[in-house]
């Protein structure tokens, strides 16, 4: 038979690897010149790629040559520090590292002798952000993992919500069953409906509840909700609670979700997944008071802790109650260890997971925990700064509180009706996001088309926000003359 061919040799690797950091590096070094949104049509990257791969062995300068033309040309620059969008990040040096290095050693964490220091690893760094963020650990607190997004750790939380709502369904499922009813504010994120559909709930499954004036999920009403369900005989499986709402950061109150949730016997879940990292702070804790008697909870380190994408914290009361939910343990899977070692399979929809705890790891060793707080602080003090320049400017309102690091606004001049405002923040959305230099994203608050500017880059200074001003202000002069 003949030799297998094998991979490139270590030398090669070696220059390969050299050129990739030096690129990043560049790429680091030259951010600020780049347009933060990609100016790329939709199709224009496929149109420019050959319809087969090639057959042949390419020399690794045209790999290279494509980097510099087709890839880096089309990149949204999450990296930017002007990058106010949606929830802004930060890959930092060393999670950047952590990543390079859990694809290189190429662990399959399947079990915990597939990896020992995957699965060992990624319970140490449970702990570490459990008592990062303030949540006791233990038997008689939390335990959890690290999911790839907020979505699947929600989903994952509301498949074991389901199997401690109807015991047995993962064998019998939910044909024949009374309806299930998961509940979370009009604000909550869309992943919640698509955990339902997943579920089997469907979207008639889920009551979306009514907010307050300050955007928080209304504790009354969804009492008389779980009430007017169970008087129709359907089944009350979870609250989903908010903290720190996609549109506006609001913090749904989770002190009476929680007195509402043990009254009733429904699992509370807390989606925590931008906001989370905040309270590393103990002076931002008493915005998170009564999490720690959720059921479940969790929060991105890839939103505002430092780390890229995927890292989500994902933490429980009584972890037995997931592995209930989720255990399949065919024969090629048993091992000798037995109950001895944490199996991660058996706690959620993947087999196969990625050594994603290293990044983290790193992350919080490079930084130290003092490092995330400071960063962290400065974020919340330059969201503070820009929210008191624009409560001064002329024809801006503040559309919602500012909790942690998004300022939400529109330009709202007495000559405008509101309609016609919605239309003109639009337009000065569009603009500020041609002129390259920042990128803000909008949402609907109260019905009404909103300016968000979401601070968490690390290299965001306050330069950057002057820059986003002096955009701002040149797109209000630029709408100024239209009449309503």
């Amino acid at each position: 038979m003949d030799e297998p061919l094998g991979d490139f040799p270590p030398e090669v690797f070696r220059e390969m690897g050299h050129a990739a950091v030096e690129r990043l590096a560049k790429y680091f070094e030259t951010l600020e010149s780049r347009p933060v949104l990609a100016r790329t049509k939709p199709g224009e990257v496929l149109a420019q790629m050959p319809r087969h791969a090639p057959e042949d062995p390419e020399p690794w300068e045209a790999i290279e040559r494509d980097l510099d033309f087709l890839v880096e040309p089309n990149l949204t620059h999450w990296q930017h520090p002007g990058y106010f969008a949606y929830f802004a990040n930060t890959g930092t040096a060393p999670a950047i590292v952590g990543d390079f290095l859990a694809a290189g050693y190429n662990q399959v964490g399947i079990l915990w002798r597939t990896s020992p220091v995957l699965t060992e690893l990624e319970q140490g760094v449970v702990r570490w952000l459990l008592d990062l963020v303030g949540l006791p650990w233990g038997p008689d607190g939390f335990d959890g993992q690290l999911a790839d997004t907020a979505s699947t750790a929600s989903l994952i939380a509301l498949a074991a919500a389901r199997e401690e709502a109807y015991p047995d369904v993962r064998r019998t499922g939910l044909a024949g069953r009374p309806q299930g009813i998961v509940y979370c504010s009009e604000l909550a994120h869309s992943s919640i409906d698509k955990a339902c559909v997943v579920l089997g709930f469907g979207t008639a499954g889920l009551r979306k509840i009514p907010v307050d004036a300050e955007f928080r999920m209304d504790a009354a009403a969804l009492e008389i909700e779980i009430a007017k369900d169970r008087a129709a005989g359907r089944v009350p499986v979870a609250v989903v609670a908010t903290a720190g709402t996609t549109t506006v950061t609001s913090v749904d109150p989770l002190p009476a979700l929680v007195e509402i949730c043990e009254r009733e016997n429904v699992w509370l879940h807390v989606d925590a997944a931008y906001a989370g990292s905040a309270a590393a702070l103990p002076e931002m804790r008493s915005l998170f008071a009564g999490w720690e008697r959720a059921d479940s909870v969790l929060f991105n380190p890839h939103n505002w802790m430092l780390v890229p994408l995927e890292c989500t914290g994902l933490f429980f009361r009584r972890m037995e109650r997931v592995r209930r939910a989720f255990s399949v343990v065919p024969n090629y899977l048993e091992t000798p260890e037995g109950n001895v070692v944490r199996e991660y399979m058996d706690y959620g929809v993947q087999l196969g997971r990625r050594f994603r705890a290293l990044k983290m790891w790193m992350t919080l060793r490079a930084f130290g925990a003092s490092g995330v707080r400071a960063r962290l602080r400065a974020h919340l003090v330059l969201a503070r700064a820009l929210r008191g320049v624009l409560e001064r400017e002329p024809g801006v309102t503040i559309a919602a509180p500012t909790p942690f690091s998004v300022v939400a606004f529109r330009w709202t001049p007495e000559v405008l009706s509101p309609e016609a405002a919605d239309a003109a923040n639009a337009r000065i959305l569009a603009r500020i996001n041609e002129d390259g230099r920042t990128f803000i994203s909008h949402a609907l608050v109260s019905g009404r088309y909103t300016l968000r500017v979401a601070i968490g880059n690390v290299r965001t200074e306050r330069r950057h926000l002057q820059t986003f001003l002096q955009v701002f202000r040149e797109a209000v002069a630029a709408e100024s003359p239209r009449k309503p």
